[in-house]
């Protein structure tokens, strides 16, 4: 349910997210969201930066950017991959994430990798 995948010039994007009961309350809902990006091209690549776009079920977007992911800008040599795990808190039960990387390649190139939109569901609150 809240899985996507995405391929930009080589650079796979792969996500899967899930709701954390135990960290969510009354108001407040807790997802987690497992990332693997991994690098098919033949360039070394390396993340600079990310943009997300998060919107709730009633429509509201927030955008949210900054350097790298929890704290690293790796750099991914070709056939490597990167995995990390964050969160997202909503006000609503659901809602989506999509986004982009920003990479810099070794010759100085910077290019926009995707992050397909994903879904951030309480299982609860489906009928």
């Amino acid at each position: 349910m809240g899985n996507s995948s995405a391929i930009t010039r080589g650079i796979h994007v792969d996500v899967h997210s899930q709701f954390l009961p135990e960290q969510s309350s009354p108001g407040q809902w807790v997802f987690a969201y497992q990332i693997t990006i991994s690098n098919h091209s033949e360039e070394t690549v390396q993340l600079v930066s990310r943009f997300w776009e998060i919107s709730n079920a009633n429509g509201r977007i927030e955008h949210v950017r900054g350097p790298g992911v929890v704290g690293h800008q790796p750099t991914l040599r070709p056939g490597e991959a990167f995995q990390y795990v964050s969160g997202c808190p909503l006000d609503t039960p659901f809602g989506s994430m999509k986004g982009t990387y920003q990479m810099m390649q070794e010759s100085g190139e910077a290019f926009d990798v995707a992050i397909a939109e994903f879904a951030l569901v309480d299982p609860a609150s489906l009928n």
